[in-house]
Protein backbone atom coordinates (compact mmCIF):
# COMPACT_ATOMS: atom_id res chain seq x y z
CA UNK A 1 0.00 0.00 0.00
CA UNK A 2 1.31 3.63 -0.66
CA UNK A 3 1.79 5.98 1.16
CA UNK A 4 -0.55 7.98 -0.09
CA UNK A 5 -3.09 5.12 0.36
CA UNK A 6 -2.15 5.08 4.03
CA UNK A 7 -3.18 8.77 4.68
CA UNK A 8 -5.95 8.66 2.82
CA UNK A 9 -7.24 5.49 4.77
CA UNK A 10 -6.01 7.53 8.25
CA UNK A 11 -8.13 10.47 7.34
CA UNK A 12 -11.28 8.34 6.54
CA UNK A 13 -11.14 6.45 10.07
CA UNK A 14 -10.65 10.44 11.50
CA UNK A 15 -13.60 11.31 9.88
CA UNK A 16 -15.96 8.74 10.83
CA UNK A 17 -14.85 8.89 14.50
CA UNK A 18 -15.29 12.77 14.75
CA UNK A 19 -18.59 12.36 12.94
CA UNK A 20 -19.47 9.80 15.63
CA UNK A 21 -18.64 12.28 17.85
CA UNK A 22 -20.27 15.08 16.61
CA UNK A 23 -23.34 13.63 16.41
CA UNK A 24 -23.03 12.20 19.79
CA UNK A 25 -22.56 16.14 21.36
CA UNK A 26 -25.54 17.01 19.74
CA UNK A 27 -27.30 14.78 21.27
CA UNK A 28 -26.19 15.38 24.60
CA UNK A 29 -26.96 18.92 24.08
CA UNK A 30 -29.94 18.91 23.44
CA UNK A 31 -30.79 16.56 26.53
CA UNK A 32 -29.12 18.75 28.51
CA UNK A 33 -30.85 21.82 27.50
CA UNK A 34 -34.24 20.32 27.48
CA UNK A 35 -33.38 18.81 31.00
CA UNK A 36 -31.64 21.91 32.78
CA UNK A 37 -34.71 24.09 31.72
CA UNK A 38 -37.37 21.44 33.76
CA UNK A 39 -34.43 21.19 36.56
CA UNK A 40 -33.83 24.86 36.63
CA UNK A 41 -30.37 23.77 36.72
CA UNK A 42 -27.45 26.34 35.87
CA UNK A 43 -24.85 23.32 35.82
CA UNK A 44 -26.98 21.65 33.25
CA UNK A 45 -27.73 24.29 30.90
CA UNK A 46 -23.52 25.10 31.03
CA UNK A 47 -23.25 21.78 30.34
CA UNK A 48 -25.38 22.02 27.33
CA UNK A 49 -23.82 25.06 26.19
CA UNK A 50 -20.51 23.17 26.38
CA UNK A 51 -21.50 20.02 24.54
CA UNK A 52 -22.72 22.59 22.00
CA UNK A 53 -19.24 24.16 21.94
CA UNK A 54 -17.77 21.25 21.54
CA UNK A 55 -20.45 19.84 19.12
CA UNK A 56 -18.67 23.31 16.71
CA UNK A 57 -14.90 21.72 17.33
CA UNK A 58 -15.84 18.60 15.91
CA UNK A 59 -17.08 20.19 12.78
CA UNK A 60 -14.22 22.14 12.60
CA UNK A 61 -12.10 19.40 13.03
CA UNK A 62 -13.79 17.35 10.12
CA UNK A 63 -13.19 20.68 8.22
CA UNK A 64 -9.68 20.66 9.18
CA UNK A 65 -8.19 17.14 8.34
CA UNK A 66 -7.34 18.10 4.79
CA UNK A 67 -6.43 21.69 5.66
CA UNK A 68 -3.04 23.39 6.08
CA UNK A 69 -1.29 23.46 9.41
CA UNK A 70 -2.41 27.28 9.10
CA UNK A 71 -5.93 26.57 8.84
CA UNK A 72 -5.57 24.17 11.72
CA UNK A 73 -4.36 26.14 14.15
CA UNK A 74 -6.67 29.07 13.34
CA UNK A 75 -9.98 26.34 13.51
CA UNK A 76 -7.92 25.84 17.19
CA UNK A 77 -7.74 29.47 18.26
CA UNK A 78 -11.52 29.50 17.37
CA UNK A 79 -12.20 26.74 19.65
CA UNK A 80 -10.22 27.95 22.58
CA UNK A 81 -11.87 31.67 22.21
CA UNK A 82 -15.21 30.20 21.94
CA UNK A 83 -14.90 28.17 24.90
CA UNK A 84 -13.61 31.89 26.87
CA UNK A 85 -16.88 33.33 25.49
CA UNK A 86 -19.05 30.58 26.93
CA UNK A 87 -17.45 30.53 30.73
CA UNK A 88 -18.05 34.77 30.62
CA UNK A 89 -21.82 33.58 29.93
CA UNK A 90 -22.46 30.89 32.17
CA UNK A 91 -20.70 32.77 35.28
CA UNK A 92 -23.37 35.57 34.20
CA UNK A 93 -26.18 33.61 34.33
CA UNK A 94 -24.72 32.00 37.84
CA UNK A 95 -24.83 35.42 38.93
CA UNK A 96 -27.88 36.17 37.87
CA UNK A 97 -29.23 32.82 39.55
CA UNK A 98 -27.72 33.79 42.87
CA UNK A 99 -29.19 37.00 42.85
CA UNK A 100 -32.80 35.98 41.44
CA UNK A 101 -32.46 32.75 43.35
CA UNK A 102 -33.83 29.24 41.76
CA UNK A 103 -34.76 25.45 42.86
CA UNK A 104 -32.83 23.12 40.74
CA UNK A 105 -34.04 19.14 40.87
CA UNK A 106 -31.65 17.19 42.25
CA UNK A 107 -32.66 13.60 40.55
CA UNK A 108 -32.88 15.13 37.24
CA UNK A 109 -29.45 16.67 37.83
CA UNK A 110 -27.88 13.32 38.65
CA UNK A 111 -29.81 11.09 36.13
CA UNK A 112 -28.69 13.43 33.16
CA UNK A 113 -25.45 13.88 34.18
CA UNK A 114 -24.77 10.22 34.40
CA UNK A 115 -25.93 9.62 30.78
CA UNK A 116 -23.77 12.43 29.68
CA UNK A 117 -20.80 10.77 31.39
CA UNK A 118 -21.44 7.27 29.85
CA UNK A 119 -21.45 9.23 26.42
CA UNK A 120 -18.87 11.57 26.73
CA UNK A 121 -16.53 8.60 28.47
CA UNK A 122 -17.14 7.21 24.98
CA UNK A 123 -16.01 9.90 22.80
CA UNK A 124 -13.13 10.63 25.26
CA UNK A 125 -12.11 6.75 24.33
CA UNK A 126 -12.73 7.06 20.74
CA UNK A 127 -10.90 10.63 20.70
CA UNK A 128 -7.37 9.38 22.65
CA UNK A 129 -7.23 5.84 20.36
CA UNK A 130 -6.75 8.41 17.42
CA UNK A 131 -2.69 8.57 16.39
CA UNK A 132 -0.99 11.52 15.86
CA UNK A 133 -3.20 14.44 16.24
CA UNK A 134 -2.91 17.49 15.26
CA UNK A 135 -3.35 20.66 17.43
CA UNK A 136 -7.13 20.47 16.00
CA UNK A 137 -7.36 17.15 16.98
CA UNK A 138 -5.74 17.92 20.41
CA UNK A 139 -8.55 20.61 21.08
CA UNK A 140 -11.15 18.08 20.46
CA UNK A 141 -9.68 15.68 22.78
CA UNK A 142 -9.37 18.33 25.78
CA UNK A 143 -13.04 19.10 25.04
CA UNK A 144 -14.35 15.73 25.61
CA UNK A 145 -11.99 15.23 28.63
CA UNK A 146 -13.41 18.52 30.48
CA UNK A 147 -17.37 17.48 29.83
CA UNK A 148 -16.43 13.97 31.43
CA UNK A 149 -14.63 15.62 34.52
CA UNK A 150 -17.89 18.27 34.61
CA UNK A 151 -20.43 15.33 34.76
CA UNK A 152 -19.35 13.97 37.33
CA UNK A 153 -19.48 17.34 39.02
CA UNK A 154 -22.98 17.63 38.65
CA UNK A 155 -23.56 13.89 40.17
CA UNK A 156 -22.16 15.33 43.61
CA UNK A 157 -23.54 18.82 43.10
CA UNK A 158 -27.04 16.41 42.59
CA UNK A 159 -26.82 14.92 45.71
CA UNK A 160 -25.95 17.76 48.13
CA UNK A 161 -29.05 19.26 46.63
CA UNK A 162 -31.55 16.69 47.58
CA UNK A 163 -30.02 16.67 50.90
CA UNK A 164 -30.03 20.33 51.49
CA UNK A 165 -32.87 21.42 48.77
CA UNK A 166 -30.31 24.71 48.48
CA UNK A 167 -29.29 25.77 44.68
CA UNK A 168 -25.55 27.18 46.00
CA UNK A 169 -24.47 23.51 44.78
CA UNK A 170 -25.97 23.72 41.32
CA UNK A 171 -24.12 27.47 41.02
CA UNK A 172 -21.07 26.27 42.09
CA UNK A 173 -20.59 23.31 39.50
CA UNK A 174 -21.83 26.03 36.70
CA UNK A 175 -19.13 27.87 37.91
CA UNK A 176 -16.68 25.04 38.23
CA UNK A 177 -17.42 24.34 34.61
CA UNK A 178 -17.02 27.69 33.28
CA UNK A 179 -13.83 27.52 35.13
CA UNK A 180 -12.79 24.54 33.16
CA UNK A 181 -13.83 25.69 30.42
CA UNK A 182 -11.49 28.53 30.91
CA UNK A 183 -8.44 26.92 31.61
CA UNK A 184 -9.61 24.65 28.50
CA UNK A 185 -9.84 27.41 26.53
CA UNK A 186 -6.24 28.96 27.24
CA UNK A 187 -4.73 25.27 26.91
CA UNK A 188 -6.14 25.83 23.27
CA UNK A 189 -4.51 28.96 22.76
CA UNK A 190 -1.29 28.04 24.28
CA UNK A 191 -1.19 24.85 22.22
CA UNK A 192 -2.46 26.93 19.18
CA UNK A 193 0.59 29.30 19.63
CA UNK A 194 3.24 26.44 20.26
CA UNK A 195 2.28 24.35 17.34
CA UNK A 196 3.44 28.10 15.08
CA UNK A 197 6.67 27.78 16.61
CA UNK A 198 7.27 24.12 16.26
CA UNK A 199 6.21 24.22 12.49
CA UNK A 200 9.07 27.52 11.98
CA UNK A 201 11.34 25.71 13.99
CA UNK A 202 11.79 29.08 16.74
CA UNK A 203 11.82 29.05 20.25
CA UNK A 204 8.60 29.22 21.98
CA UNK A 205 8.80 32.03 24.88
CA UNK A 206 6.00 32.30 27.79
CA UNK A 207 6.14 35.73 27.70
CA UNK A 208 4.74 35.25 23.92
CA UNK A 209 1.97 32.89 24.89
CA UNK A 210 -0.82 34.17 22.96
CA UNK A 211 1.39 35.86 20.25
CA UNK A 212 0.28 36.22 16.21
Amino acid sequence: MSGDAELELDTDDRRHTLWIVLWLNVAIAIGFFVVGYFADSNALLANGLDNSSDAIVYLLSLLALTRSRTWKRGAARFSGIMLLIFAGGVIADAIRRFLEGSDPGGVMMMVMAAVAGVVNLVCLRMLQNMKKKDVNLRAATTFSFNDFISNGGIIIAGIIVMLTGANWPDLVVGVAVAGIALYGGIDILRDAHKDRHDEEGTEHRKVDEFGR
